[in-house]
């Protein structure tokens, strides 16, 4: 028998009725289940609120943009670590020194990187350094160690930070002379990324040449930092990539410029020195200019030490230039931050450099404050001149300069964060307990925030804690954290600190920085603490 036509439309009315009735019912059981959990489960848990399923996601979505500041108010109120879920994993937060200590050394084996942390960062570090555990990193550890250890290459590392800080000064001279506002930041990325490029490839990429060209390379390098940063807090990127739409869409893109152009640079650098009617060998690295790391590794792979393939060449090499390019960028832009807020600082730092300048025009003879012209000519050949005082071991005798770099790490350390996968089942020395698939994120920027570490002005800018009698005291690198610890402490520490000097002592002694008014100083959510807009500085010659 027909159903009649109102019979039809009471039938979807019911329906409807009954989807509308059973999605409301959800709703208001899901509110129940979250005020059980709230007021009952979660009295006196540390942490955010975690809400049923979705556990502590809403909050951290919502305090994405600020996110290595969001621990901080937990840890302040609740101790120094707490635990709390996201999607299908759960998350532990410390910034106990102890407990930093047992995850990076202690009970290292039970802290890799993980296949988390290997599949988030695949498309960019591949198989590299900082994205490996177990045989393959020791494998790699051991050769970097080697490497970093050798004279030839601090000689030649000097030498290259020395010209790149230079050809940087003078950019700031003509910016100066035309009252033009620079972003300091971006001059930095491009200074670092020539530097350290020449360094790991001996290949000039020429981002700080006249009319600072736009670099396809390194914009593909900043996207893929980004995007593959950001798959920590994406619990969907897995979906947007087999899609390949979204973020995942713009990374594959930008994934595949870096591959091409270092590629290219890869076996250009081969079809160099393969070129050679002479062959090369252990004699190449006794050679000027043949210091970078590619010609080392080279020469590995012709003796039979090592065998690197094309894959291990990119994947080694580019590990090394994010390790050493953004890290030192991100210092060296905070660092100037610093010193426009604190002009105070400055001047004693300027006044360290005259003291340091004095003292070695005595020895050297080299008359640097010669003012028989004020042009930018002779400006620039002062500042040559300067830098001619400078190698690793006179750069030492800068104990203020020193402080302030190690200030400014403290309080902006390059990589904010660092997330660990938990292997098995653990008790944390403060007593936490940790579960096996977990991850484990240990905190450099909430660390230097806590008055427990560092004292009731913890938050305020104050090189002078580092200085006992004149000589700068070194922290636990477990409580002082810009350089990781234990088995994976920062190979590049000495070159990073090598290049940070060398260019700061050339900076602050011929240039004063202030804020461009109107500025809007915060940092980017990514693996290293970028500054979201720049940072956007009007520079004036020092002429003392």
């Amino acid at each position: 028998m027909d159903i009649p036509a109102w019979g039809s439309e009471c039938v979807r009315g019911m329906t409807s009725l009954t989807v509308l009735w059973g999605f409301l019912s959800m709703i208001v059981a899901y509110l129940v289940l979250a005020l059980v959990d709230r007021w009952v489960l979660q009295r006196g848990r540390k942490g955010p609120v975690q809400w049923p399923i979705l556990g502590a996601t809403p909050e951290i979505l919502q305090n994405y943009g600020f996110f290595n500041d969001w621990p901080v108010q937990y840890f302040l109120r609740d101790g120094l670590t707490f635990s709390c879920k996201m999607a299908n994993l759960t998350y532990t937060f410390t910034a106990d020194p102890a407990n930093v200590e047992h995850i990076l050394k202690t009970n290292f084996a039970n802290y890799p990187k993980g296949k988390v942390f290997h599949e988030n960062f695949d498309a960019f570090l591949g198989d590299g350094i900082f994205n490996v555990d177990g045989e393959i990193w020791k494998k790699q550890r051991k050769t970097a160690s080697f490497e970093f250890a050798s004279r030839k290459l601090r000689e030649y590392s000097t030498v290259v930070f020395r010209d790149y800080s230079v050809k940087l000064a003078s950019i700031l001279t003509d910016a100066s002379s035309q009252h033009q506002a620079m972003d300091m930041q971006d001059l930095f990325m491009r200074f670092t990324l020539d530097s350290i490029f020449k360094i790991a490839f001996g290949y000039e990429i020429g981002t700080l040449k006249p009319g600072l060209p736009d670099i396809p390379f390194a914009k593909a390098f900043e996207i893929t930092n980004e995007v593959t940063s950001s798959r920590f807090m994406n619990p969907f990127w897995k979906l947007q990539r087999a899609l390949k739409i979204g973020s995942e869409a713009v990374v594959i893109k930008s994934a595949k410029e870096v591959d091409d152009f270092t590629y290219s640079v890869i076996k250009a650098r081969k079809a160099e020195m393969m070129s050679s009617t002479k062959g090369f060998g252990k004699g190449d690295l006794q050679s000027p200019g043949k210091g970078d790391l590619f010609t080392r590794f080279m020469v590995l792979n012709e003796e039979g030490n090592q065998q690197f393939t094309d894959k291990n060449f990119r994947d080694t090499l580019l590990n090394f230039l994010i390790a050493g390019r953004d890290t030192t960028a991100v210092t060296l832009s905070w660092f100037v931050y610093m010193m426009t807020l604190h002009p105070h600082v400055a001047q004693k730092i300027l006044e360290e450099l005259l003291n340091f300048e004095e003292s070695e025009n005595a020895v050297s003879r080299v008359d640097i404050n010669s003012k028989e012209s004020m042009g930018d000519e002779h400006f620039n050949q002062r500042i040559l001149k300067f830098s001619g005082l400078f190698n690793f071991d006179s750069l030492l005798r800068l104990p203020y300069l020193h402080a302030c770099i190690l200030e400014t790490l403290r309080l902006y350390p390059a990589v904010p964060m660092d997330p660990k996968s938990i292997v098995d089942d653990d008790i944390l020395p403060d007593g936490t307990a940790v579960k096996k698939g977990g991850m484990i994120m240990y905190a450099p920027y909430s660390m230097g925030r806590m008055p427990s570490l560092w004292g009731p002005d913890a938050t305020e800018f104050r090189p002078e804690r580092w200085i006992v009698n004149g000589v700068v005291q070194p922290e636990s690198p477990f409580k002082f954290t810009a350089f990781q610890a234990g088995p994976r402490i920062c190979l590049g520490k000495d070159s990073a600190m090598l290049q940070l000097r060398m260019s700061l002592a050339i900076l602050c002694r011929f240039f004063k920085f202030q804020l461009v008014p109107g500025s809007v100083v915060k940092y980017r959510q990514m693996s290293t603490l970028l500054l979201a807009h720049g940072l956007h500085v009007e520079i004036t010659k020092r002429l003392d």
